[in-house]
């Protein structure tokens, strides 16, 4: 079966790895909206395939580039082998399609490009008895429809008023709370946090979730008190802030001794860099006063030249 199928790969690649034959087939295949769009002299076969190896028995692809009214744009055909066609077979080009867009991507561009899939079948069953509208694949198109036919829903935080976010509801507490995480000293926030505490019961992980990364991400200004604040305004919570205080002080003593070591060990190369290289300038000067000396300079003239003290120079005239 998969020599069969092989046989397919090998001559739909041959052929429309001729770009001459693959222009002309776009030409005929294509929308007349799509053709009207291309400029098919810029037409070059792109490299690489997305196809999951698993599936290369059953399908093969080519990836051409072309020059559009709009800019680069794609086309990306895909042949399907099996006698049996794929009902999902849409949703399958969609994916690959968007894979041809990362890959644009990653060549530097910032926007996505158009890609056109284009799907060649030739199996058993005739006509081809599945849609190739993507949508179509869902359970229910039309929601499909309208949830993806539009802008995603967008919930920016940042614009979010604060009497809105603290309204009574469980999800208040996350959202003030990432609002100001990065603009607001999180210690000015304590009173209304233990307040959103008060009235919302949150579990022991979630609220040690909170309070680290309040502690650890925010710009808290002092966060001993911000601690103290919520201990003393949230009493349901107070032991286990206090288990988080020590925690964290535990924490920030054990970084502050690997601190200290590896400041240390900085400061000891650097030091020991500083040593090698003293040491390193004064055995040459002691060089240089040897082949002074042995060259007949004045014994002044050695000494002024090269910094060393009479006895250093005394040791050498020995």
């Amino acid at each position: 079966m998969k020599k069969t199928l092989s046989h397919h790969d090998s001559l739909f690649k041959k052929f429309l790895g001729d770009i001459t034959i693959a222009r002309d087939f776009l030409q005929i295949h294509l929308p007349e909206k799509l053709r009207q769009l291309c400029d098919f002299s810029t037409l070059t076969m792109e490299s690489g395939s997305f196809i999951e190896p698993d599936l290369r028995s059953q399908c093969s692809d080519m990836l051409y580039s072309v020059q559009t009214t709009t800019g680069m744009g794609y086309i990306y055909t895909l042949i399907e082998h099996q006698s049996r066609p794929e009902k999902l077979m849409a949703f399958r080009l969609l994916r690959y399609a968007v894979a041809a867009m990362q890959r644009h991507l990653e060549q530097g561009n910032d926007t996505l490009p158009v890609v056109i899939p284009l799907l060649f079948y030739q199996g058993n069953t005739s006509p081809y008895p599945y849609t190739t509208h993507w949508l179509d694949c869902f359970s229910a198109p039309e929601l499909a429809k309208s949830v993806y036919m539009q802008a995603f829903p967008l919930v920016d935080v940042t614009t979010i008023p604060d009497e809105e976010i603290v309204t009574p509801r469980h999800v208040a507490l996350m959202e003030l709370v990432m609002k100001h995480i990065r603009t607001r000293d999180m210690l000015e926030l304590s009173h209304e946090i233990a307040s959103l505490l008060n009235q919302w019961v949150l579990q022991p992980e979630l609220f040690r979730g909170l309070i680290c990364y309040i502690v650890e991400r925010g710009n808290t200004s002092d966060a001993k008190q911000f601690l103290h604040q919520i201990a003393e305004k949230a009493t349901d919570y107070r032991e286990v802030v206090m288990t988080i205080a020590e925690q964290l002080r535990q924490e920030g003593e054990k970084q502050g001794i690997e601190k200290g070591i590896h400041l240390g060990e900085q400061r000891g190369i650097e030091k020991g860099i500083q040593l090698g290289e003293q040491k390193g300038r004064h055995e040459a000067k002691i060089d240089m006063a040897r082949q002074f000396l042995a060259n007949g300079v004045d014994r002044a003239i050695v000494k002024m030249s090269t910094g060393l003290s009479d006895a250093e120079i005394n040791a050498l005239m020995d």
